[in-house]
């Protein structure tokens, strides 16, 4: 290894005869341009304009009073004010008073039709890399020695261009890291990579902490990263390819639901038009419907679009970001650079995405194309039954409901004859069941409901309302046997917070109403009617559901936190029906 002292007193040597053959170039130029020379004269050396507010500091340099201010609050050493030209030190920091001569010539030549110097692109200024050598107000540099660890400007980089000493140092783009290539403990270049501590370290230090361990040179690593890296971005370029043709698939989709509800509704319109003067509300019924359906399949789609788009957004920065550090010169640099850049988030394949069939909305179709046939022959005989209006009209269907003591979940205690349920602390030593809900704190009723009927919930704090075919799950996946997350269950989620939570099949509306302790759930079973009310002074409807029922039903309660109650309430009516 050369003698470094040598090298660095060989350069110096050089640079000073540069120096002086440049001094002399200089000092001719300026005799050809003396009145651009004047106006450099008037220029503060921080903003390279024209003198605003002069001010002139101990060592006689002149700048304007914001820039000097500026440069001096902004120094990291806040105790030491420097000159930025000849990096004089002033304590304490001077006092700044405007220098009234300087401001008038500056103003007089102003005066006398000179332009604003054009700003001097070769002065480094914020934010650029200095050259190292030069003194004074320092050039920008444009190379960076990886042997010398300096920085140089067009004017001293030259002699490692025309000197042989020269020819074997390492040139890269001016960087401000130079240091890091440096070892803080031995003060060597760092230019070899230890494996087995995954770091770069300096040849000192792989005979000293790192002997006996894995290690190869810097360039010999970031190759081996190199091919790494070009794997992981081609990876990602099939991946973004893969997401926007997904991307077209989906719109796709979209487009064919919409035509398909499209259809859907021009035929259902038709097919009311005979039933117009008798059943308009159910028109409208049936057209919400399949609005509703249409707006849940687009919604769905929407939400997958729009997680494939932000992924592909994602993925494409990614990929901009291992591009640009693939070009870069600095092997450790790269090194230190690349495991903070180089993982990339796994994702589930999209090709394993399933993308539903288009509805085609033919059972809407055919059950109109049904009720229609049966709805003028009922109405050739007698009126139809309407729904409740009120309370009292509600309470004529009023059914007890009780709980089934094979279903509740270990953490939930029944008391008042099985009409109330709570969430204790302590599991119970309920017998096994293959009716017991195993892992979700939930219970059913005991009786099951047809035809038409009501019955009212009184709760307190995180609870659920919910009906339910008795053939749901019991354990094992959570959609199986969670109330709201299948095709078996209805329910109403009545938080702690501001609104209602209605869910079907893994399929959310959010309510915002006042909420209130007591629940009113009315059924249709026949005519496939699922209304659930607040109950207070008056009722106020919450959700409708309007489906067809192929099971009787049970209605279901959930408990969300510990001491949470709910009771199925005693219903007084003067008539029921059945």
């Amino acid at each position: 290894m050369c003698d470094r002292t040598g090298l660095v007193s060989c350069v110096t040597a050089f640079y000073l005869l540069r120096a002086s053959e440049t001094q002399m170039l200089l000092r001719d130029k300026m005799a050809q341009n003396g009145n651009q020379k004047d106006s450099v004269k008037f220029c503060c050396s921080i903003c390279l304009d024209f003198l605003k507010d002069p001010v002139t500091i101990p060592c006689g340099h002149n700048y304007c009073m914001s820039c000097i201010t500026t440069f001096w609050d902004e120094d990291d050493q806040k105790t030491l004010n420097s000159c930025p030209q000849c990096r004089k030190k002033f304590i304490p920091k001077p006092v700044l008073v405007k220098n009234t001569m300087l401001a008038e010539l500056v103003e007089e030549r102003k005066t006398m039709g000179l332009q604003d110097p054009p700003a001097d692109h070769c002065y480094a200024g914020p934010g650029d890399v200095a050259c190292d050598v030069c003194t004074g107000r320092k050039m920008k540099a444009l190379k960076s020695c990886l042997v010398c660890l300096a920085s140089y400007c067009e004017q001293h980089l030259q002699p490692h261009y025309e000197s042989p000493a020269f020819q074997k140092h390492k040139l890269v783009e001016a960087t401000v890291k130079l240091q890091e290539s440096i070892c803080s403990r031995h003060n060597e270049v760092i230019k070899i990579f230890c494996r087995t501590d995954q770091e770069c370290i300096c040849y000192l230090c792989s005979m000293d902490e790192h002997k006996g361990h894995d290690t190869v040179s810097a360039a010999t690593e970031r190759n081996e990263k190199q091919k790494e890296l070009r794997d992981s971005l081609q990876k990602i370029q099939q991946r973004i390819q893969d997401r926007e043709k997904y991307l077209k698939v989906l719109q796709e989709e979209m487009n064919a639901v919409k035509h398909s509800a499209d259809k859907a509704v021009k035929d259902t319109e038709e097919l009311f038009q005979e039933l117009i003067h008798a059943i308009e509300k159910r028109l409208s019924d049936v057209r919400q419907q399949i609005r509703s359906r249409q707006k849940t399949e687009v919604s769905r789609v929407k939400e997958l679009q729009q997680k494939i788009e932000q992924e592909t957004t994602e993925l494409k920065k990614k990929y901009i970001e291992l591009k640009k550090l693939s070009h870069t010169e600095d092997h450790t640099l790269f090194l230190r650079s690349y495991p903070s850049v180089s993982g990339v988030s796994k994702s589930p394949c999209i090709s394993n995405t399933k993308i539903n069939r288009p509805l085609d909305f033919k059972d809407v179709t055919a059950a109109v194309t049904v009720t229609r046939d049966k709805m003028l022959a009922i109405l050739s005989e007698k009126k139809l039954q309407a729904e409740p209006k009120d309370r009292d009209d509600f309470l004529l269907y009023s059914r007890q409901i009780t709980l089934d003591p094979n279903t509740p979940n270990g953490f939930m205690v029944l008391s008042e004859g099985n009409r109330k349920i709570t969430f204790c602390a302590q599991i119970q030593p309920y017998p096994q069941h293959p009716d017991r809900f195993i892992h979700i704190t939930q219970v059913l009723s005991k009786e099951g409901l047809t035809g038409r009927c009501y019955w009212e919930v009184e709760m307190s704090r995180c609870v659920a309302v919910a009906v339910t075919y008795k053939s749901i799950a019991r354990s094992g996946e959570f959609n199986a046997h969670a109330f709201g997350y299948n095709e078996q269950s209805w329910v109403l989620h009545c938080s702690s917070s501001s609104h209602y939570i209605f869910r079907h099949n893994k399929i959310s509306h959010a309510i915002y109403s006042p909420l209130s302790s007591r629940i009113g759930v009315y059924l249709d079973h026949s005519a496939g009617i699922l209304s659930f009310y607040s109950v207070s002074e008056s009722m106020t409807l919450l959700h409708r559901v309007q489906t067809t029922f192929t099971q009787p039903l049970y209605a279901g309660l959930w408990l969300g936190c510990k001491g949470d109650t709910a009771e199925f309430c005693e219903l007084n009516s003067s008539t029921v029906h059945y």
